[in-house]
């Protein structure tokens, strides 16, 4: 993946749109019955690949309920992946100015990131007890890990370089979590449009390292305050604004959920990756997503 340039992962087969017309066609072919005989590959797993998905679950117990933890698990990888490419989207449209077209990989990011939050429902059955009958196969083992939720992390704005240090050896995520370091967050480029946009905000703004998190600045909340005072419906960069909120509150929503998950299945316990467990996600949900946001909000 090149975080520099932003694509979208490259495809293998383009799928071509069905038109009516095919669409009577086949049905007249098959009575209006489904097709049941494929000469080659079922064209549905040739496309979605669901056979190879239903291989990749390993559980390392005979704890029946281990397969929950662990396909809840890549549920969420899964959407790490597709909130991140929306987000890229995003970006590649901001940064050509094009904001009435962000809108909907923005909105689709945050449904996104409400079907994240729903995973969270599989696994509020789990108990300490349940939790502890695999837990010590784990070893090391932990969602910290995750270098798919280091890159939306990144994105978002949130930035830690040392959090890439788990990857050093594995040196192709590592060097893409380099590169996803090196090159302006959404929220930057949010920040960049509004000056281009006419919004006083200042150089050394505009100019800082990415690399670092952005820090709150009174420039960009007065420039939201700016927006929303302007209620008309062709307010593009309000209707930005409504859509990045909804991207940061649902995301705030899975951290929300992240700490409760912990709590109920191990409480307090030292976490598998050595972290302090809800203690470290307790603190980590003091760095605030987008938050000039929420502070332009006081003085509207």
């Amino acid at each position: 993946m090149d975080q520099t340039d932003l694509r979208a992962p490259t495809r293998t087969a383009a799928v071509r749109p069905v038109t009516p017309q095919q669409r009577t066609a086949r049905a007249a072919r098959n009575g209006g019955e489904p097709t049941l005989e494929f000469a080659d590959r079922v064209p549905y797993d040739a496309y979605v690949h669901a056979s190879t998905l239903h291989t990749l679950q390993r559980p390392l117990s005979t704890d029946p309920g281990e397969m929950s933890f662990l396909m809840v698990s890549q549920i969420m990888e899964l959407y790490f992946g597709l909130t991140c490419h929306e987000l890229r989207q995003a970006q590649q449209d901001l940064r050509a100015d094009r904001v009435w077209e962000a809108l909907a990989p923005l909105r689709r990011a945050a449904l996104h990131l409400e079907g994240l939050n729903a995973a969270w429902h599989g696994l509020r059955w789990m108990t300490p007890a349940d939790f502890n009958r695999f837990r010590n196969l784990l070893g090391e083992g932990s969602g910290f890990q995750s270098a798919m939720y280091r890159h939306l992390e990144f994105l978002l704005g949130l930035r830690d370089p040392a959090l890439i240090r788990p990857f050093r050896r594995q040196e192709d995520v590592y060097d893409e979590l380099r590169a996803a370091l090196d090159v302006p967050s959404l929220w930057d480029d949010v920040i960049a449009l509004l000056a281009r946009h006419g919004h006083d905000l200042p150089a050394d703004l505009l100019e800082r390292d990415v690399t670092v998190e952005h820090l709150p600045h009174p420039s960009v909340e007065a420039a939201w305050v700016e927006i929303y005072d302007d209620g008309g419906p062709q307010n593009h960069l309000r209707l930005l604004g409504e859509a990045l909120t909804e991207v940061a509150e649902q995301f705030g929503d899975w951290r929300w959920n992240h700490v409760k998950a912990v709590q109920r299945t191990m409480g307090a316990k030292v976490g598998s990756g050595g972290s302090a467990g809800l203690a470290w996600l307790q603190r980590s949900m003091a760095r605030v997503v987008f938050p000039e946001l929420w502070s332009a909000r006081t003085a509207m």
